[in-house]
């Protein structure tokens, strides 16, 4: 009896580490093996339109909008570009500060919206303002409380758009401070950038990020905008991305000077809700997606209590045991380390096991929000 239970303990921990491996060897490995160059010196393809959401943001956007607005992506002196900051009844003195700068920028311009559209939760209506006043067919998007990477960001994510490719997917860090919660937020954005960009790259997109996204203008009208699930808060991003992309249609822009970086959660709390509300939109993905994403979450959780289980049988099965642990370490170690220096996050490899071993936590915490609905309406 005991040997039986114990092959059955076995193969069950085979299973669940084979299914491990094989997201890490075939589609992780797109990100941590990314191997395409840009060019600095690119000349501009085409304009570009930047539009910023922002909803009491003066503080933000006095740091981080001088960085969009000069951008090196300039055609004979003149911006190849625009700067759209769509103001969403901010009651500080946002409205002021926009209005300031508007002389020193030729290629920049405000939009004020005094009004709320009380049935369009979140960003997504300022944002359609946004993406209906804009000049030029092509849009990158990003927030008030991001800072571009450098001043190549335009240009090097323009680079990612081909005659096929009518969405771009960047990278959107977070700065690196001390302390615990800093590093949790940051390798929970690496983990969820090695799975978005992976799957893109393997022609499977779901979702994209808004801090640091870039579409065509006609596929957010052929697809009527946000109306699909305009009802939702969230979702601005990665649910119009999980309608409108498609195998062929998505490119990846993945280099240092191209990523863009906001300020983190500074409490556990306020970092809880955020990703609560960012949580609650999975459920609404393809169903394909969902179970996709479904296994490897599945798999990823049950790892470790399926290996603990497993190690109270004897030999042989114990060597079995011990050897599948160790080869699944193995490639998750080799892709992870390189996933990170490519996400320029290799400071977090140190700290990578403990913070998988956490991600049994997280999933605990966070699936809630993937079955009950957000009660929130805020951004």
């Amino acid at each position: 009896m005991l040997d039986h239970l114990g092959e059955i303990a076995l193969y069950f921990f085979a299973a669940i580490a084979g299914i491990q491996i094989i997201y890490f060897l075939f589609i992780f490995s797109r990100v941590a093996f990314y191997r395409r160059k840009f060019d600095l010196n690119h000349k501009p393809d085409g304009p570009f339109s930047v539009i910023i959401c922002a909803k009491d943001e003066e503080l933000n956007l006095q740091k981080n909008l001088p960085g969009v607005l000069q951008q090196r992506y300039h055609d004979h002196m003149k911006p190849e570009y625009e700067v759209i900051v769509v103001n969403d009844n901010s009651e500080d003195d946002t409205k002021y500060y926009l209005r300031s700068i508007e002389p020193g920028y030729p290629h920049y311009r405000h939009i004020e919206i005094k009004q709320a559209a009380k049935f369009i939760p979140g960003k997504k209506y300022p944002l359609s303002i946004g993406l209906k006043g804009a000049q030029y067919e092509t849009v990158l998007l990003t927030d008030a409380d991001c800072k571009p990477g450098s001043t190549y960001w335009l240009s090097l994510m323009s680079q990612g758009f081909t005659e096929q490719k009518e969405i771009v997917l960047g990278y959107g860090a977070y700065h690196k401070k001390p302390g615990f919660l800093n590093k949790i937020i940051r390798y929970e954005t690496f983990f969820s950038a090695l799975q978005h960009l992976s799957f893109a790259m393997s022609g499977m997109p779901y979702m994209g990020v808004g801090r640091n996204l870039a579409y065509k203008r006609a596929l957010f009208f052929k697809h009527k905008g946000f109306t699909s699930h305009q009802h939702i808060a969230s979702g601005d991003d990665d649910l119009f991305i999980n309608v409108a992309a498609t195998r062929k249609n998505v490119g990846v822009v993945i280099d240092k000077q191209a990523f863009t970086y906001s300020e983190p959660k500074l409490s556990w709390n306020s970092w809880f809700k955020q990703k609560t509300r960012h949580m609650s939109t999975g459920k609404h993905y393809r169903f394909g997606h969902k179970f996709v994403l479904g296994l490897f979450s599945l798999t990823h959780f049950l790892f470790y209590p399926a290996f603990i289980f497993a190690l109270f049988f004897p030999p042989p099965i114990l060597w079995y045991v011990l050897g599948i642990f160790g080869f699944k370490v193995l490639v998750q170690s080799i892709i992870t380390y390189s996933a990170m220096r490519r996400l320029d996050e290799s400071d977090l490899f140190k700290f990578s096991w403990l913070m998988d071993i956490f991600m049994v936590l997280y999933y605990i915490i966070f699936t809630p929000a993937l079955l009950f609905k957000s009660k929130t309406n805020k951004w």
